[in-house]
């Protein structure tokens, strides 16, 4: 009698599956969320991690009152959350009477969200967990007019809640990994419910395009609007640091561990190229005294921004200044982006290519991973394993004259391929509000 009674609840849930799928993904879910909440809390605590986000991942969090004009933005992690920053800025710009709301998905993503949109965002907050609960409770709050998520996140419960809701929903500056891809390509058959409950799907590329398409996201409503990042300009504020007659080389927000790689290499090729000169950008500036014993142990010259000293009379010029270190990349040969050779995630290297200069990273960038998957296409950024290859290929800069001018151009033709996805948002948005 048991079985029977069990083979009948699966039938009528399998008849209203097929009626809406979602209904079927719900209950699971919220089923599932709710057993296994108890054991996420024990492990946490037991792994002594703070519950970053929890309430207001559930709902438990106060909301100002926004009113009916809302435009939210979301960005799961710090890259995402960087990759936002123009468009925001813009969005505030071009429509003064929204207001904006920007999520994240993870602390760090939050942490800096708070720091860069604390003057642009009317709120931040976090995403809510995909349960028909939670996101039912988040819309309610927010009551968002257009929902804007960057890259590829495929929430089955938020998506059907915005479609229900008449409420516009984008994936913008959309991408897709191979990994994901093969992933996704298997429940294509579900994705693709996901993926129709869509206004518009903006991808990075025509690969990006073809993968979502290939998972089923209709062609009518997908299309490419190249990559956010890449709409940055650059500085025309001159820099003066008697750099004329030498080639700089900037070493950009290094971390610990990083600056004792740079410094030997540079060493050697100071000696060997009596024109280099190296640029010392760390990350922390309270790091510089243990910096300073460093290049004191390699006998080279330094001096300090902060007290005006040049490279006329220095090897080294440390950057003890604040806000400085994106216009110096107007002035350096080419750059190494710190943060590479530990567990930060890489830095930004657009901040060099804007100016066409080549950048050289260590291999720990997945902060910025799509984007330097487009720069080592070609010689406009190259990723180094180990200290070895960085200076083999610091070699291959200094000593190569033809492949050094291949790789400044190849800078070039990368922005002018990627920029313009910034008023594609916004020609979207203009369309719709």
């Amino acid at each position: 009698m048991a079985i029977y009674t069990i083979l009948i609840i699966l039938l009528i849930l399998i008849l209203i599956s097929i009626i809406d799928i979602f209904f079927l993904y719900g209950l699971v879910s919220t089923v599932v969320f709710v057993l296994f909440l108890p054991f996420y809390f024990i492990v946490r605590v037991l792994n002594k991690k703070f519950l970053y986000g929890w309430k207001e991942k559930l709902g438990f969090f106060k909301a100002p009152l926004l009113g009916d004009k809302v435009i939210m933005y979301h960005g799961v992690s710090v890259g995402e959350v960087i990759a936002l920053e123009n468009v925001i800025k813009k969005t505030k710009e071009v429509f003064p009477d929204y207001k904006i709301v920007v999520t994240t998905g993870t602390k760090t993503g939050q942490e800096i969200a708070r720091k860069k949109y604390a003057q642009i965002a009317d709120f931040i907050t976090y995403f809510p967990f995909d349960i028909t609960l939670c996101v039912n409770v988040f819309l309610n709050k927010i009551k968002p007019t257009v929902v804007l998520i960057a890259e590829t996140e495929l929430w089955p419960i938020f998506s059907s809640s915005c479609k229900r809701r008449g409420i516009y929903l984008y994936c913008i500056n959309g991408r897709m990994s191979d990994s994901t891809f093969s992933i996704y390509k298997k429940f294509g058959f579900f994705f693709k419910f996901v993926l129709q409950k869509y206004t518009k799907i903006l991808t990075q590329s025509e690969i990006d395009m073809n993968k979502l398409l290939a998972i089923g996201a209709p062609k009518e409503k997908t299309s490419v609007m190249k990559n956010l990042k890449f709409d940055i300009k650059a500085s025309d504020e001159k820099v003066e640091i008697g750099q004329e007659g030498y080639r700089v080389i900037i070493a950009g927000s290094t971390h610990k561990g990083e600056d004792e790689i740079i410094l030997p290499i540079f060493k050697e090729k100071h000696e060997k190229y009596s024109d280099t000169k190296l640029l010392l950008v760390s990350r922390h500036t309270q790091r510089i005294p243990d910096i300073v014993e460093l290049i004191e142990k390699t006998g080279l010259k330094y001096g300090y921004r902060s007290k005006g000293d040049t490279f006329k009379d220095n090897d080294v010029i440390l950057l003890d200044t604040m806000g400085e270190l994106s216009k110096m990349y107007s002035m350096c040969h080419f750059a190494f982006i710190g943060g590479s050779f530990n567990k930060t995630g890489g830095h930004n290297p657009l901040e060099a290519t804007v100016y066409s200069k080549p950048t050289i990273t260590g291999p720990n960038i997945h902060n910025f991973r799509d984007i330097y998957w487009l720069l080592s296409r070609s010689n406009a950024g190259k990723i180094v394993k180990n200290p070895k290859e960085l200076s083999d290929y610091m070699e291959k800069l200094l000593s190569d004259n033809d492949f050094y001018t291949q790789a400044c151009k190849d800078c070039e033709t990368i922005f002018k391929d990627q920029q313009g996805a910034l008023d594609v948002v916004i020609n979207e948005l203009k369309e719709i509000l």
